[in-house]
C-alpha cells in the first residue's frame, strides 16, 4: 500500500466528518442524533458526515446513496447498523470480500478485502432523499476519494440510479472518460471507462446494481443471488479472489 494514499484517505475521511456545508442535512442528522430511535436510546449517535470504509489500496469500490438516519448516522460507518447493510455485508462476506457477514458497529472488527464502500452524499438526508444541490455540493469529496484510489482502483459497483447519476460526473472529474451519451443505469449494466489521460492500465469497469434498500430486498426486486452475481463479476474485473467464490 502506498503510504501517501493511506495518509491521504485518512485526512480526507477526517475532513469529510467535519463538513457542515449543507444546512438542511446538518440540521437533520443532528436532530436525529439527539432524539434517537427508542431501540437505540442508549447509543451515542455519530451524528456527522460518514466517511468511506475500507482499505486505501482497494481495487473495488461500492458506491451507495447516503447514510441511513439510524444506521451510518448512528454508528459512524457506511452501511452499518441497518438492514441495507445487513444485506450488503453478508453478500460481501459470501463472495470473499469481507471478514464477517455482519456489520453492527464501527468497533465490531469487520474488515474488507480489496474493497471499499462510500457514497456520493455523506450525511443522512430526510426521507433518504438528498436534493440535487446537496448531491452536487458533496461531489468534490467523492472526486477526491476517487483520485486517491485511482492507482489501484479497477472496478466500481454503483447501487441505484441516484448513485449512478451522482457518480458519473465524479468519474469524469477524477480522470476517467465517461461515454457520451452517458450510460443508462440498470441492474447488471457494465460500462468500460478508459483513462482520460490515456494511461495504460488505468481503465475502470463500472457495474450497476439495484440498491440494497429494504423496498428492493423485501419485494424481491433485488435478491441475495442477484447481488452476489454483480459483486462476483466486479471482483473478477478488479482482479480480486472474491470473483471466483
Amino acid at each position: 500500500m502506498d503510504s501517501g494514499t493511506s495518509s491521504g484517505l485518512v485526512g480526507l475521511d477526517e475532513r469529510i466528518a467535519g463538513c457542515r456545508a449543507c444546512p438542511r442535512l446538518v440540521g437533520w442528522r443532528e436532530e436525529v442524533a439527539r432524539t434517537k430511535r427508542a431501540a437505540f436510546a442508549d447509543w451515542t449517535y455519530w451524528g456527522r458526515p460518514v466517511p468511506g470504509f475500507g482499505p486505501a489500496d482497494a481495487r473495488l469500490l461500492i458506491v451507495g446513496l447516503a447514510p441511513a438516519a439510524h444506521g451510518g448516522n448512528r454508528t459512524g460507518r457506511m452501511f452499518t447498523g441497518d438492514r441495507s447493510g445487513d444485506v450488503l455485508y453478508r453478500a460481501l462476506y459470501e463472495v470473499g470480500l469481507a471478514s464477517q457477514p455482519t456489520s453492527v458497529s464501527a468497533g465490531d472488527g469487520l474488515e474488507l478485502y480489496g474493497a471499499r464502500v462510500t457514497s456520493p452524499v455523506h450525511c443522512a438526508p430526510p426521507a433518504n432523499k438528498p436534493t440535487p444541490e446537496e448531491r452536487d455540493t458533496c461531489r468534490p469529496w467523492l472526486v477526491q476519494e476517487l483520485r486517491l484510489l485511482r492507482p489501484t482502483l479497477r472496478a466500481v459497483v454503483v447501487l441505484g440510479a441516484f448513485g449512478w447519476q451522482a457518480a458519473l460526473p465524479a468519474f469524469a472529474e477524477a480522470g476517467w472518460a465517461v461515454p457520451r451519451p452517458r450510460p443508462v443505469f440498470g441492474h447488471g449494466a457494465r460500462v468500460r471507462l478508459d483513462s482520460a489521460e490515456g494511461e495504460a492500465g488505468g481503465g475502470l469497469d463500472l457495474f450497476g446494481c439495484f440498491h440494497v434498500s429494504q423496498r428492493n430486498t423485501f419485494t424481491g426486486r433485488l435478491t441475495p443471488e442477484m447481488l452476489r452475481e454483480v459483486l462476483r463479476a466486479a471482483a473478477g474485473a478488479a482482479g480480486l479472489g472474491g470473483g471466483a467464490a
